[in-house]
């Protein structure tokens, strides 16, 4: 099995930006793949004919590269290095664990002929000093688990088999993993993949939340975060999830709940969608929902009795979807109705989404097209299920969404 499954997208904007006097940030979940990709793009670089001891590699998970050293110990350390009259490529992998990482950016950005690209598990990365001192001069690239038809590419399943049996396929997609080296233990069987995703969610509740941000009550800390898992494509507010929890007897204070979210969207665990106000136009602060990075996830943070219902995870499956394609996503909303989601492209158009895992009677047809039918404006509007016959309705386009999920040219 290729757990190289090459990332083409990627790859591709990574060479878009080659040699741009721009910082390359590329983020995402531990284990998303973000080193696995350096190590691919290193290769495209290998192959237009760059030099080897042009390449500089430097992975900050590993202590020894910065302990007892000092920003500026690891500045002169690369600086002495580089070709000069040639261009370097700098790669500093989890660069957030050194301190005062961002001077250390900064001092080889302003370095001639180095093109600098760095890797971080934590949005604070961004929002922090980093974001202050390089406002304007870096370009953010997201990295996601695995999609589903990446998925298939990394099972090496061919798609153009017409008689492929997508739904098992998804099944299995969404209840083990779409974390790459994840899939490649699809072999191990799944106790194995339980324990990778044991493991990684551990790192990350541990090192990057609960240490970073001194957090002490680790049981209302994991009882939010199951409560979150378990409500994935519901309406949620820090004082909602407060009150549910009070129920239980558990008194968090909604501002600490607030908190607890924020760092979990941070490390990219879970995705938070503000929602749009359809009628006035304008985005609405209250009442999001959370999508997770990874369904598989549930296994570990709803435990085996998996609660939420394949129509939310079908519909958290599209939002990393219209992610990876360059979406900005909301929840649309009126006085009387609900839209999944609002998009406005990568070019600037408006387009709407409504998902439900199957039409199943004239009550989930009025339902679903009906959301869609009242929005009245000529934007796109599609409606994507499981079923493999699709019916058109007043403007409304219905996808099969294995279909979709394929083929990103579908919505033509």
């Amino acid at each position: 099995m290729n757990s190289y499954t090459n990332r083409k997208e990627y790859i591709g904007k990574l060479l878009a930006y080659k040699d741009e006097y721009l910082i390359k940030v590329i983020c995402g979940l531990r284990r998303s793949g973000k080193s696995t990709l350096l190590e691919l793009y290193r290769e495209q670089l290998q192959k237009q004919g760059i030099g080897k001891r042009q390449i500089q590699f430097y992975n900050f998970e590993l202590p020894e590269n910065y302990l007892n050293k000092t920003w500026s110990d690891i500045y002169f350390e690369i600086k002495k290095k580089l070709q000069s009259e040639k261009p370097n490529y700098i790669f500093l992998d989890e660069v957030q664990n050194i301190t005062l990482f961002e001077k250390l950016v900064d001092g080889l950005f302003a370095t001639e002929n180095t093109d600098v690209y760095i890797t971080g598990s934590n949005a604070f990365l961004l929002s922090s000093e980093l974001a202050t001192l390089l406002s304007g001069r870096y370009i953010e690239i997201s990295i996601l688990p695995f999609s589903f038809k990446e998925y298939l590419m990394a099972r090496s399943i061919d798609t153009s088999n017409k008689y492929l049996n997508y739904e098992a396929l998804f099944f299995d997609y969404i209840n083990e993993t779409s974390l790459p080296k994840g899939v490649a233990l699809r072999e191990g069987g799944f106790d194995k993949i339980y324990e990778y995703l044991e493991a990684i969610y551990t790192t990350i509740i541990e090192k990057d939340i609960t240490q970073r941000h001194q957090i002490n009550d680790k049981r209302a800390f994991s009882n939010i975060v199951k409560f979150v898992a378990s409500n994935i494509g519901n309406s949620l507010s820090p004082s909602n999830i407060s009150k549910a929890l009070k129920q239980d007897e558990q008194y968090t204070h909604h501002a600490t709940v607030e908190n607890y979210l924020e760092y979990l969207v941070a490390s990219f665990v879970f995705y938070k969608v503000n929602r749009f106000d359809l009628k006035g136009k304008k985005q609405l602060a209250t009442q999001e929902k959370y999508y997770l990075v990874d369904p598989g996830l549930l296994n570990i943070l709803a435990g085996k009795e998996r609660t939420t219902d394949r129509g939310h995870i079908l519909e958290n499956v599209i939002y990393l979807e219209l992610l990876r394609r360059g979406n900005k996503i909301w929840t649309g909303t009126t006085r009387n109705t609900e839209v999944d989601f609002v998009c406005k492209t990568s070019t600037g158009d408006i387009e709407y989404y409504q998902v439900a895992w199957q039409i199943t009677n004239e009550s989930t047809v009025e339902r679903e097209f009906g959301a869609l039918e009242k929005i009245n404006d000529n934007y796109p509007k599609y409606l994507l299920t499981t079923d493999s016959f699709t019916q058109n309705r007043s403007g409304v386009k219905h996808l099969n969404v294995f279909n979709w999920l394929l083929d990103a040219n579908q919505n033509q």
